[in-house]
């Protein structure tokens, strides 16, 4: 058979065709057209009725195409309309291997900026492949003792594999910008200070370590979320998803600070722990509040697929509650990153604390960029995600570091 270029104005589509074509399939055809040009010539008759490819000529009359390549079929008219009806009916009899699938476009994802729709999918289509096959089950790891003496500084930047942490100032955006550069977040997940002076407890299972910018007055507080949730804004994308715990003493200053920032409240997410928390209050707590919404300016970037979950989380608290007491488990983390954001996506936290995003972030194959302003807890940070990866060999401020090596020094 010899494939020929004839004038489009010459073909005659079939007028009962029984396939429908919809604006999405029409946009992926054009897309796909553009990347890859004409790989599948449209089949005609002698008389130039289209036989199959219908599609293919809708999207090159729409891409302004003056001439299509053809290939004439010797058939009948009887059997040219059987021949329709065959084209269409047996591509959709194949079955699809789901698992050989997902690791195909798994392949494709590593091409920069490659259009996933070029070849008819959308990036949730994408996603939720390539979540078939990575397992969802997150390990809850034990975080290590934060050292006396950090090797850690002020201003360090940390390349931890395909993560980053600054030891800096969340509410700096000079200091932000060099966490991530020229790059924003696709989903926000992070833990302020509550404001509560945790620093402070007298509970003997708990080390006596404060927790900065813990203990302000109120004015002083609201002013802080004011600063951090600019800078949080100012390098997430629009329709960012976010998270944000806070306690329920501070609540509205930081529902006020979010929404003077341009964020929009859908929800309240209520962790219910497996066992209280032991206080002097009336009530022992045994919840945490957790904010969720997305930035302005745009839908949220990652709808929740799974329609049956609801706004009450159950998950246990972490069993070691000396190195930190308001520690989240990886699967709670998890659960939001999952719900919330797409493979390769970047997940903000600039309340990196003792690293459980990074670490959830990680297993989930998602990029976290992580802001720490104790030196001490960036080395915790630093430490749990060795003993998690088994990778020792780290960037500090761009230059080869074997974390072991000058760990023990």
């Amino acid at each position: 058979m010899q494939v020929i270029t004839i004038p489009v104005g010459e073909l005659k589509p079939f007028a009962d065709n029984p396939k429908r074509h919809p604006e999405n399939q029409m946009s992926a055809l054009k897309k796909s057209l553009s990347e890859f040009g004409w790989t599948n010539p449209i089949l005609i008759t002698a008389d130039k009725m289209v036989v199959a490819g219908h599609a293919r000529l809708q999207a090159a009359l729409e891409l302004g195409f003056t001439e299509v390549p053809v290939i004439t079929l010797d058939l009948p008219y009887e059997k040219a309309v059987a021949y329709v009806i065959a084209d269409n009916r047996l591509a959709e009899l194949a079955e699809t291997d789901t698992e050989t699938l997902a690791k195909l476009l798994q392949e494709i994802a590593e091409i920069p900026d490659f259009d996933f729709e070029a070849i008819g999918y959308t990036l949730d289509d994408v996603d939720g492949l390539l979540e078939s096959i990575t397992p969802m089950e997150v390990m809850e790891d034990e975080p290590p003792e934060v050292p006396e003496e950090a090797v850690t500084v002020f201003g360090d930047v940390w390349e931890l594999g395909n993560h980053r942490l600054i030891c800096g100032d969340s509410t700096d955006p000079d200091q932000v910008a060099k966490l991530l550069g020229e790059d924003k977040a696709d989903m926000v997940f992070t833990d302020p200070p509550w404001n509560v002076n945790y620093g402070a407890t007298k509970n003997p299972r708990w080390k006596q370590r404060s927790i900065l910018n813990d203990a302000m007055e109120t004015e002083d507080f609201r002013e802080f979320m004011m600063a951090s949730f600019s800078c949080m804004n100012q390098f997430s994308k629009d329709g960012c998803p976010t998270y944000v715990v806070m306690s329920a003493q501070e609540w509205g200053n930081m529902m006020l600070s979010l929404k003077e920032n341009n964020y929009h409240w859908s929800s309240t997410i209520i962790w219910a722990k497996d066992r209280l928390v032991l206080s002097r209050k009336d009530y022992h707590t045994q919840y945490e509040p957790i904010w969720y919404g997305w930035k302005d300016g745009a839908p949220r970037l990652c709808q929740v697929e799974d329609r049956k979950q609801s706004d009450l989380w159950e998950f246990e608290r972490p069993s070691a509650s000396e190195l930190h007491p308001t520690t989240k488990p990886v699967a709670l983390v998890a659960n939001a990153i999952s719900n919330s954001s797409r493979q390769k996506g970047i997940v903000l936290d600039l309340f990196g604390g003792s690293g459980t995003t990074l670490i959830a972030s990680h297993q989930l194959n998602r990029v976290c960029y992580t802001s720490e302003l104790d030196p001490r807890y960036a080395d915790v940070i630093i430490q749990r995600y060795v003993n998690l990866t088994g990778n020792r060999e780290l960037k500090r401020n761009g230059e080869d570091f074997t974390w072991e090596e000058k760990r023990e020094a």
